[in-house]
């Protein structure tokens, strides 16, 4: 088990990727819930179950897998559909990424990224949650200019996450990431030795719950 772990999250369009990368760069053990996720769907049990439970929708791609953009546009369009999504992945990513943890070392730090850490209720398994945000018109343009997305999709998919509001109240840090990237990157330094000192003071970490 790692010395700590670390519950990274925020908005679509914040800038999670990046920070985990900052992180990581400073010596974390980076996990991405959005690359275990892809992973789960890729695989045949995820794959078989999607498929079975959205088969009405014309989500395959035609060779056996899920056509993903295809996927996204059901379950951003319809919220019982999103929740059908996640009743499947959810579990499968927990237990993939609790394994990953798991093998971490006793003195490694392991910052997992999760978009939807609040919205799935995993908040209290982490030592400490580190909260990313931007204002809605900075994501919407980083959304605009980095994916192929139209603005109602972009709109809708930010509307589907919870607000950075009920995000910071879980926050054991924020980073506000509207500036400059050398700004993000000096504040994540900061942020990454308060993590430090965390491990090296007599208190440790907080419980988890």
């Amino acid at each position: 088990m790692p010395a700590l772990t670390v519950g990274l999250t925020g908005g679509i369009g914040s800038g999670k990727s990046v920070v985990l990368r900052e992180f990581v760069a400073l010596g974390a053990v980076g996990v991405e819930a959005d690359d275990i996720a892809h992973e789960v769907l890729a695989s045949t049990l995820g794959t078989a179950e999607v498929l079975q439970a959205f088969a009405a929708f014309d989500i395959g791609d035609g060779a056996g897998g899920i056509d993903r953009q295809r996927l996204a546009a059901v379950v951003f369009a319809d919220a019982d559909a999103r929740r059908r999504l996640e009743a499947i992945v959810h579990p499968l990513v927990r237990s993939a990424t609790r394994d990953r943890i798991t093998q971490a070392d006793p003195h490694e730090i392991v910052v997992n990224a999760v978009p939807l850490l609040v919205e799935a209720g995993v908040v209290g398994e982490f030592d400490a949650i580190v909260v990313v945000r931007a204002s809605v018109e900075v994501r919407l343009q980083r959304l605009l200019d980095s994916r192929a997305m139209s603005r109602a999709d972009a709109l809708a998919r930010m509307a589907a996450q919870t607000s950075d509001e009920e995000r910071v109240e879980v926050a054991t840090w924020v980073i506000d990431n509207d500036g400059t990237a050398d700004a993000l990157r000096a504040r994540v330094a900061e942020v990454w030795a308060e993590i430090l000192a965390r491990i090296t003071s007599p208190l440790g970490p907080r419980p988890k719950g």
